[in-house]
């Protein structure tokens, strides 16, 4: 495994999230960049390298994502900054039995510019040099057709080349014009994943999956080798070189905040599986790794608490 080299596509957001009616907390998420965080964070430098790939402006916000993903160990070489651009802005509420609502301001992005720009060409040329590219349906939901149609052509490079590629099926309906574009992007995709990573409850929302075995035969209709779907507090259903099995999490637990268990267990799961590591014991990574994660609020959790992984 030493030396390998993952890169991660996708949006990272300013977030304004709202303590009380007169105060907003600021910080940055975004699925794919927080697989990478803690990609960086469980392999030590020289084991696993991870870049960020995509787009961001010429404004102080940027400048401030990029210092926390250096800072975090994630390579930021294949970073367009885009004169006159800023991140995206999401704002978060809590309402009265306190769930989480999200509101967003994204549609001049500059994420939303990425291998559309001309500036952004090189980072599109870089990624079939990577071991690993993964991005997620959130990614796909942000780019242009004719960026779709660039991306999905590396891809296809990265794999030709002996490289793998892993997707995760993060559906959120506000990122898409409708379902059945949605379904339509995603399922040309699924022809160009080794590694699908969804989580059951976004694929029977988007596809009417009956159970976690349809949307496990579903993937492997369209020559996904491996695939590992995500289901919450009853753990995972993986599919490998024909052997299907339910890995249960270690230990059931109450949740602070469940944002970022998907994008954690990810993480977790494809560090053991890079390493060569069986299935199931990469899946219990994965589990360990998100159940520290939602015992926190927020989808980055304090250094001090992330937990061992054997790797």
């Amino acid at each position: 495994m030493a030396g390998l080299r993952i890169a991660c596509v996708g949006e990272c957001m300013i977030e304004l999230n709202q303590r009380d009616p007169a105060t907003l907390a600021l910080a940055f998420g975004g699925d794919t960049l927080n697989t990478a965080l803690y990609l960086a964070r469980i392999n030590p430098p020289g084991r696993l390298a991870v870049d960020y790939v995509t787009a961001l402006g010429d404004d102080p916000y940027s400048d401030e994502m990029l210092a926390m993903w250096r800072a975090e160990g994630i390579g930021t070489a294949q970073v367009a900054r885009l004169p006159g651009k800023l991140p995206g802005l999401y704002l978060i509420r809590l309402d009265r039995r306190g769930e989480r609502r999200f509101f967003y301001y994204r549609s001049a992005a500059a994420a939303r510019e990425l291998f559309r720009d001309a500036a952004t060409a090189p980072l599109l040329a870089a990624l079939p040099g990577y071991d690993l590219v993964y991005f997620s349906a959130i990614t796909l939901s942000i780019l242009s057709d004719a960026a779709r149609d660039r991306f999905f052509a590396a891809l296809g490079a990265a794999r030709e080349a002996g490289h793998r590629v892993a997707f995760d099926g993060n559906y959120r309906p506000a990122g898409w014009p409708d379902a059945a574009t949605a379904r339509r992007v995603v399922e040309r995709f699924l022809t160009r994943v080794d590694i699908a990573l969804p989580t059951f409850e976004d694929e029977q929302r988007l596809f009417g999956d009956a159970d976690p075995a349809a949307t496990v035969a579903r993937c492997a209709a369209y020559g996904v080798a491996e695939v590992a779907v995500k289901l919450g507090a009853e753990g995972c259903l993986t599919d490998c070189a024909g052997k299907r099995r339910h890995v249960a999490v270690p230990e059931r637990i109450v949740p602070v905040d469940t944002t970022a268990a998907g994008d954690a267990f990810n993480a977790g799961y494809l560090t053991l599986r890079l390493a060569g590591r069986a299935v199931e014991a990469a899946a219990l990574a994965g589990h360990r790794l998100a159940a520290a994660v939602i015992r926190h609020p927020g989808a980055i959790i304090p250094r001090a608490a992330m937990p061992h992984l054997a790797l």
